[in-house]
């Protein structure tokens, strides 16, 4: 994980997703998921044109289990943008940049 993008566990989950002050994207994700490897420099590619505006995480399902449970997450890649501590958009599965940033845009305005 590059300096862009957050690592979230179940143990920081409440602050730094729930409890936060701009809008979170959590990608869940695991090591040996082919299609979570791809979306990783993406997400960190387009954290700073985010910054400010979103927050944006990886969250390891293999090491936390609590938060994947907790929502549902059933396949990976699964991202997840949360408003004021509520899921507000789900993603599934591998994407480009412009489809993600597109979705990303849609779901913050919406």
């Amino acid at each position: 994980m590059g300096d862009n993008v957050l690592k979230i566990t179940d143990a920081n989950f409440e602050s730094e997703v729930k409890k936060s002050a701009v809008p979170a994207l959590v990608d869940f994700w695991a090591e040996w998921c082919g299609p979570c490897r791809l979306m990783g420099p993406i997400l960190e590619k387009i954290a700073p044109v985010y910054q400010g505006r979103l927050k944006i995480g990886k969250l390891n399902v293999d090491e936390n289990q609590d938060a994947p449970t907790q929502f549902g997450v059933m396949n990976i890649p699964t991202m997840i943008l949360f408003k004021d501590g509520r899921e507000a958009a789900r993603f599934i599965g591998a994407m480009s940049e412009t489809d993600l940033r597109n979705k990303i845009d849609k779901a913050l305005v919406g």
